[in-house]
């Protein structure tokens, strides 16, 4: 099926190209989001009619996408969730999370703009690509957690795997100072249950 794009692409061209595409694909996103139109003479004929219009929009829409692109890459937005221990999620984060932490931050981003293969199903630090136009693209990262403080600690670099070999040492070095009190102190009981020394006694004259 022959489409003509009305704007870039990614993989099959740019505005004005006149492309072979799947039915499918054409009917399920290209012509419902208004992306390419039939390659009829008609849809042709209007589109160089209208093509000065489309460019000069485009060059708008553009503009305004690097202009946010420019704050919203490098940005880091914290996802709270439960999981296990070992990081897994009981659950997972999908695009919509993504574009709500980034809105709840102050930007506009929708679902449809997060180019998200997988779900998110595990915790720590994950890099994202935000597409704001056909040419123009910023990347993000999820901070994915348990808490505020644990998207702290993994924001400074430390992995679960790190956090939790930590919270175990620390759980260890109590035990061991537990038991080290204890010792001690049963050691001052023993000390303090030892019969007295005897005076020696003084020389003869």
């Amino acid at each position: 099926m022959q489409v003509i794009l009305l704007e870039r692409v990614a993989k099959l061209g740019q505005m004005g190209d006149v492309v072979d595409v799947k039915p499918g694909y054409a009917r399920n996103f290209l012509l419902p989001q208004a992306k390419a139109k039939v390659a009829s003479d008609a849809n042709l004929a209007a589109f160089e009619a209208q093509k000065a219009q489309l460019e000069a929009r485009n060059l708008e829409t553009k503009a305004e996408a690097a202009a946010l692109a420019e704050k919203l890459d490098g940005q880091q937005f914290i996802v709270i969730r439960s999981a296990s221990d070992a990081g897994s999620l009981y659950g997972s984060v999908t695009p919509r999370d993504a574009a709500e932490a980034a809105t709840e931050a102050g930007f506009s981003v929708d679902k449809k703009q997060v180019a998200l293969i997988d779900p998110i199903k595990d915790l720590g630090l994950h890099s994202l690509v935000v597409k704001l136009h056909p040419e123009v693209e910023a990347e993000i990262k999820l901070n994915v957690a348990r808490s505020a403080e644990e998207a702290e600690l993994q924001a400074s670099g430390k992995s679960i795997q790190e956090l939790a070999a930590e919270e175990e040492a620390a759980a260890e070095f109590e035990i061991s100072e537990l038991f080290d009190d204890i010792g001690a102190a049963a050691s001052d009981d023993d000390e303090g249950d030892a019969p007295a020394a005897t005076e020696e006694e003084a020389p003869t004259a």
